[in-house]
């Protein structure tokens, strides 16, 4: 399977990686192993949960107890190649299993807590998992997401607190993977072996699952520690989940280049944001919109130790006059790895965009007809590099849609819309016509709409964003029917419910006698945003 996914990617990207890189003969275990060597009794992982004791690990610590849990799933079955199904919320075993797997060059996909049933029985077929690991509260979900399962191993809390409902007998105590006894090969894992698949909203209207292999993680460690100034004194701060980019790059991946801490908490949490920051003498973290709109209402501490924030925006004026705090302006996405756009923090940069090339990766701007825009122009971001090594290997199981997401060059279309400046500043405008941005979560509109055309009735249908003060954008449901009938948008929030992610549903579904449309029949989206956008008082 690897080979045929490198060569579809290659093919379509025009790339090879070359036999000397940067990390020729490495893979990701090897990371962790000389970080529990060179740095065996600095503290790695600090784990702040909200209703129990908290813990610490060592680098040392942290490595001997994934090799534990790694000896437990290789003495229950767990093979190179294999995929195991991670359904969890930020927790340490998250993290152990997800060393573990590495550990065995098995393959972890892992999944949006937030998925609905109907969602998570689409990944569990797609990647084909034979193991999954949950915790209490979504023991019956995943359980339910497949009859492929050999085991599903259950932790005792649900991110450290006490489960509502207590795992079944049925389920295989995590804390058994941790007490096997016995040893395992030491394997080697080429760094063009597949390692991790995240699924994430892409224009289609299911997910996709972005294949990541060893060269990805390391060229993510590697690059986002650089990018976000981490060193060995840096203390980080992870409420972000850890199933998104986000989380497990950017923070803690870059943590273990770093050789530096982590502290990890559940979720986020405005009233315990700055007294964990405080306690843990934090120096760096992540914000995004929500989180800043919920930490304006919380008391500054007298004194912190964050020296800068990693945002998206470069030093937005609000932040530096509320909290004193410069942040750096980035962009990236699942499938760049990293951050393809980002700032410096002791350098001027045009204040409120991305940040600059970073000199890693090739970018252009370009126009619907495959021109470059000039400066202060919008178009749509591209950007070049390897795949397998700067760039995602390739989508799961979807060789036609890896080879559609580059162009004959070998260049990746992010999507996105953007304006490059004089300055090489590039500025963010927004995501492509067809994704919504809620709360931090991309969403697809085809996918919401596939669920509710689901329905009895419904003709055609037209998701678009509202804008949102809390969540940036919600989604808004415009639903032509071609038979009438009693309480359909009652039916319609209904299957949706059922169907998708809660931060999916549509917040409103309006059902309209015929939806605007322009040439040849096309659904006028472009109309019913700008009437949203006038409804909230947008201009």
């Amino acid at each position: 399977m690897n080979t045929e996914a490198i060569d579809s990617v290659t093919t379509a990207g025009s790339h090879q990686l070359n036999r000397l890189h940067p990390f020729t003969g490495r893979d990701l275990p090897w990371l962790l192993r000389s970080r529990a060597e060179s740095r065996a009794d600095h503290t790695f992982l600090i784990w702040a949960p909200f209703a129990a004791q908290g813990r610490r690990w060592t680098y040392a610590q942290f490595s001997a107890e994934v090799e534990r849990v790694a000896v437990g799933m290789y003495h229950r079955g767990v093979r190179k190649g294999d995929f195991v199904l991670l359904h969890m919320e930020n927790c340490p075993e998250f993290l152990l299993v997800w060393h573990a797997c590495s550990r065995l060059g098995a393959v972890v996909v892992t999944t949006n807590t937030r998925s609905s049933a109907d969602e998570l029985r689409y990944f569990a077929e797609d990647c084909g998992a034979r193991f999954a690991v949950t915790q209490p509260r979504f023991e019956q979900l995943v359980g339910d997401s497949s009859s492929r399962f050999e085991w599903l191993a259950v932790t005792e809390t649900d991110a450290g607190s006490t489960p509502e409902v207590a795992r079944t007998a049925q389920a295989l105590a995590f804390e058994l993977l941790l007490e096997s006894e016995g040893e395992i090969p030491q394997l080697t894992h080429d760094c063009m072996d597949l390692h991790n698949v995240l699924y994430t909203s892409g224009s289609t209207s299911r997910p996709k699952g972005v294949m990541w292999t060893h060269a990805n993680a390391l060229w993510g460690a590697q690059i986002s520690a650089r990018n976000c100034g981490f060193d060995r004194d840096t203390i980080g701060h992870v409420c972000l989940p850890l199933f998104h980019t986000n989380a497990i790059c950017y923070s803690h991946l870059a943590t273990i280049w770093a050789g530096c801490t982590m502290v990890l908490q559940p979720k986020f949490s405005a009233s315990r944001y700055w007294p964990v920051l405080v306690e843990h003498k934090c120096t760096y973290g992540v914000q995004i919109p929500f989180m800043l709109h919920a930490l304006f209402g919380q008391p500054l501490p007298e004194k912190h130790y964050v020296t800068h924030w990693g945002l998206g925006a470069v030093s937005p004026r609000l932040i530096l006059d509320t909290v004193g705090i410069p942040c750096l302006g980035w962009f990236g996405m699942t499938e760049t790895i990293t951050q393809p756009l980002i700032s410096q923090l002791d350098l001027p940069c045009r204040e409120m965009t991305m940040g600059r090339p970073a000199p890693e990766y090739g970018i252009q701007v370009r126009r619907e007809d495959g021109s470059e825009v000039g400066f202060g122009e919008s178009g749509t971001l591209w950007i070049k590099g390897v795949p397998g090594l700067s760039l995602f290997l390739g989508y799961l199981n979807k060789p036609q849609a890896t080879a559609e997401s580059f162009d004959d060059q070998g260049w990746f279309n992010t999507g996105d819309l953007v304006t490059p400046f004089a300055d090489g500043s590039i500025l963010y405008d927004g995501r492509s016509k067809d994704m919504l941005r809620i709360g931090g979560e991309n969403v697809a509109e085809s996918e919401v709409e596939r669920v509710i055309k689901t329905v009895p009735g419904v003709a055609d249908v037209a998701v678009v964003a509202k804008p949102d003060a809390m969540l940036d954008e919600v989604p808004v449901a415009f639903v032509e029917m071609a038979v009438q009938g009693p309480a359909v948008e009652a039916e319609i929030m209904r299957v949706c419910a059922e169907k998708l992610a809660d931060f999916k549903v549509p917040r409103e579904v309006r059902v309209v006698q015929s939806l605007p449309r322009v040439t040849l029949g096309k659904l006028d989206k472009k109309m019913l945003r700008e009437q949203l956008r006038l409804e909230a008082g947008k201009h």
